[in-house]
């Protein structure tokens, strides 16, 4: 995506969850040596007059006549046979050849490592889980400890390499981000973070982290014989922690790990002088997973329930609540409240969506065939409790944190809408694509509320490649457009408004294969521009360009979950400016997460999500009637 490599004034531009957008099959191989990997295609460059073309395509709908004709000379100029673009293709046609996958490395560092924002709230997104019902800390830990046994018998697959494949038209899909969720971490750096994945090697590691009122405890998982705790094994040594662990005057060291990434850098290199910090630190960064034992939040209406729990995912809630009960550079942390909120969240690097998401199935599975059965008790040890000697210093880096993360918690405002008028199979109905169908709607819904269209981004996988990761599916286009003015126009007949829709939605199609099939436009000129930045004394024009900063502003960010599981994932904005939209399609009804910034005058996640639900009826009324005239 284009916008990783932009700057607003006060932001950097951010990625978030790629989610599949199409039904992927799961078929069960037992590939032990990962052979279908080695036999996936590289990652095409695609060639550089088509992405030349589409990308003035692409800019049709956002930007004047007069700025077209001035971008429309530099793009000209940039891909003349011998000029500059010409020489930046050959170059990266040149490492494509060498490499397993020719972006994959400057994704990972420009969309994450290099980003100094804080990942709580920016980059890494939250999923919640569907409510449950307990009210109570045994309640709390039954669940937990189901949780716990569900991801060890996934790990069971990784560990074993026998995870299913998945397949997208018949065509095998990369697994390999499947084995990176695991027992990694990010690590801070004064400039750029790091990811380490402590599974590659020798010695896996065989604890979990499991954190309850801002304290950190080992437990390890696996008998000494390398079976893993049952139920009500690890549920007894949840109670143990518990118990351990009721005193709530302990610093909250955790919430250092939300801080911007060179104010954590700086405050990680000096927490990890002190032996003790280091060697606590290290545990939680070696575990194979953390849960979070979180405190009941105050009480809410059932109408603000869900978007109470999205930001408790997301953020914590705050120093005075959960935001210190995290250590947020772990890859995945469960939560789980005493209230019966729960849900997740991960950090971005080492992932996208799927993994995330397929985990999230098997585990909810698990856990609905899963009873606890009493077996003879072995006598287990106790949990290892981490400590921390808290000098001055961290104790001020602390008190910072806390005062950033309440800015933070105020600054981010986070709607869930559960559209329960109709589903994809509504769609589906009329022949339609439910994906596109939606971000027609999505499109409707920001015309009606800004009287104009704006960048949007919707997330793509690219994984029928080796190591690949996402792309951007560019949503507006010309003939949404169309479709959204029609829509404004009262005179316009319903039958040319459903044609409109229809050609909207075709396109939208057409542009989620390209991007699927390594054909879209943002990766291709992301790789331009880093080749540029590494072999030219100065960057090209077209990436200097006006237009080429419009094109990176993506107001509107996007992503589908496709979630078995009635699950809503949220993540903030990319720009100040801006909407963080996630949705999960299910059979007969919608979740949506919208977010948005409170500082910014001009955005509204409530008001946005009102013109959705709008937008969703106005479409689905559309259909209906022009296929009752046609009847």
């Amino acid at each position: 995506m284009l916008c990783v490599l932009t700057r607003s004034a006060s932001r950097t531009c951010l990625v978030k969850p790629c989610l599949l957008l199409s039904p992927v099959s799961v078929v069960q191989i037992f590939d032990r040596s990962l052979v279908h990997q080695e036999g996936l295609p590289k990652l095409p460059v695609p060639p550089l007059k088509q992405t030349c073309a589409r990308y003035l395509a692409a800019l049709e709908p956002l930007i004047s006549a007069e700025e077209m004709v001035h971008t429309r000379k530099l793009v000209q100029e940039f891909q003349l046979p011998g000029g500059v673009g010409d020489r930046l293709q050959k170059s990266l046609e040149r490492k494509a050849r060498k490499t397993e996958n020719w972006v994959s490395d400057w994704w990972m560092q420009s969309a994450y490592l290099d980003s100094r924002m804080p990942v709580a709230m920016y980059t890494s997104p939250g999923v919640v889980l569907p409510r449950m019902h307990f009210q109570d800390r045994q309640g709390q830990m039954r669940f937990a400890a189901k949780l716990i046994a569900g991801v060890l018998d996934f790990k069971s697959m990784i560990d074993s390499k026998t995870l299913p494949v998945e397949y997208l038209g018949g065509k095998p899909l990369c697994m390999d981000q499947y084995y990176q969720v695991l027992s990694s971490c990010r690590i801070p750096g004064p400039k750029r973070d790091t990811v380490l994945n402590y599974a590659i090697g020798k010695t896996s590691p065989t604890h979990i982290t499991v954190v309850h009122n801002f304290q950190y405890f080992v437990l390890d998982v696996y008998n000494s014989d390398g079976s893993p705790l049952t139920v009500d094994q690890i549920y007894v040594q949840l109670e143990k922690i518990w118990n351990s662990s009721l005193q709530t005057n302990k610093e909250p060291v955790g919430i250092l790990t939300s801080n911007h990434r060179n104010t954590w850098g700086k405050a990680y290199n000096n927490l990890i002088k002190d032996k003790t910090n280091k060697e606590s630190v290290r545990a939680i960064q070696k575990s194979i997973f953390m849960v979070c034992l979180d405190a009941p939040k105050p009480r809410v209406s059932d109408e603000m329930y869900h978007n109470k729990v999205a930001a408790q995912m997301l953020h914590g809630g705050g120093s005075r609540w959960n935001s210190g009960n995290r250590w947020f550079d772990k890859t995945l942390q469960f939560i789980v409240g005493e209230d019966g909120s729960c849900g997740l969240t991960y950090e971005h690097a080492p992932a996208e969506g799927p993994p995330v998401v397929f985990l999230v199935d098997h585990v909810v599975g698990y856990m609905k065939k899963t009873e606890m059965v009493r077996t003879p008790m072995i006598p287990l040890p106790m949990p290892v409790k981490l400590r921390f000697n808290i000098t001055p210093e961290i104790k001020k880096d602390i008190e910072k944190a806390k005062q950033n993360m309440n800015i933070m918690v105020h600054e981010l405002d986070v709607r869930v809408l559960n559209f329960t008028h109709y589903g994809k199979k509504f769609p589906k109905s009329h022949k339609l694509s439910p994906d596109a169908f939606i971000q027609i709607a999505l499109q409707l819904a920001y015309y009606r509320m800004y009287q104009t269209c704006c960048p949007t981004s919707e997330s793509a996988s690219l994984r029928m490649f080796k190591l690949g990761r996402t792309e951007a599916i560019r949503s507006t286009t010309t003939e949404s457009l169309q479709f959204t003015q029609a829509m404004y126009e009262p005179s316009t007949p319903n039958s040319e408004k459903a044609r409109l829709l229809e050609m909207a939605i075709k396109v939208h199609r057409e542009h989620t294969h390209m991007a699927i099939h390594g054909q879209a436009i943002d990766r291709h000129l992301l790789g331009l521009k880093m080749v540029a930045i590494e072999d030219l004394t100065s960057l090209p024009e077209i990436f200097m360009d006006t237009s080429f900063a419009v094109a990176s502003h993506f107001n509107l960010f996007t992503s589908q979950v496709g979630s078995k599981t009635d699950c809503v994932m949220c993540f903030g904005p990319m720009v100040p400016d801006g909407y963080g939209v996630c949705y999960n399609p299910m059979d007969d009804h919608i979740n949506f997460a919208v977010t948005a910034f409170n500082s910014c005058e001009e955005t509204n996640a409530t008001k946005l999500s009102r013109f959705l639900e709008d937008a969703l009826l106005e479409m689905k009324t559309l259909m209906e009637q022009v296929s009752k005239a046609s009847d």
